[in-house]
């Protein structure tokens, strides 16, 4: 599957994409997103950032990830490792329930490590739900180190913060 550089003619599918991964972690009972995140200005943003890849099937988005130097304040407690690098940071990957156990997450997650590379960063960061179970396994398993935990308001569970130092590159 080939991943592409959204534009913003792909927002309306984006925020299909988002509606149903919210819907279907709610069933699960992983209460990481709502109506309020992601939302349209949000992927907006991230569409006119040129920061929002991700996977189609027939026109319809089925996977999206966003990548960028954007970082949460809330990252500033934490003891990274990469301290004079340049870091990457992951957010809102989502592949859509119909598609999910086909590896989606993992091909995000290698194109956003090699996208980073390839824009000189040293690192990626990242914070997923501590209740997402199966996204934390997956950062786990590509070799991301848990760094710290971070809060979000109107959150009932913490979030884990990752760290991937990428190539050779170790600040």
């Amino acid at each position: 599957m080939q991943v592409e550089q959204f534009q913003l003619l792909d927002g309306h599918s984006l925020r299909n994409l988002y509606t149903s991964v919210t819907q279907h972690l709610r069933r699960e009972g992983v209460k990481q997103w709502d109506r309020f995140y992601p939302n349209r200005f949000i992927i907006q943003s991230d569409l006119q950032s040129g920061s929002l890849f991700g996977v189609k099937q027939s026109n319809t988005v089925i996977a999206a990830v966003v990548v960028n130097e954007k970082q949460s304040s809330r990252y500033d407690i934490l003891d990274w490792t990469d301290r004079q690098g340049k870091p990457a940071c992951v957010h809102r990957l989502a592949v859509h329930p119909e598609f999910q156990r086909r590896g989606l997450g993992k091909i995000l997650l290698g194109f956003a490590e090699q996208y980073a590379l390839d824009q000189t960063c040293t690192s990626i960061r990242l914070d997923v739900f501590s209740a997402n179970d199966t996204a934390v396994r997956m950062y786990e398993q590509a070799g991301y180190e848990r760094i710290g935990t971070i809060r979000f308001p109107f959150r009932q569970k913490p979030y884990y913060c990752f760290e991937k130092i990428l190539g050779s590159r170790v600040p």
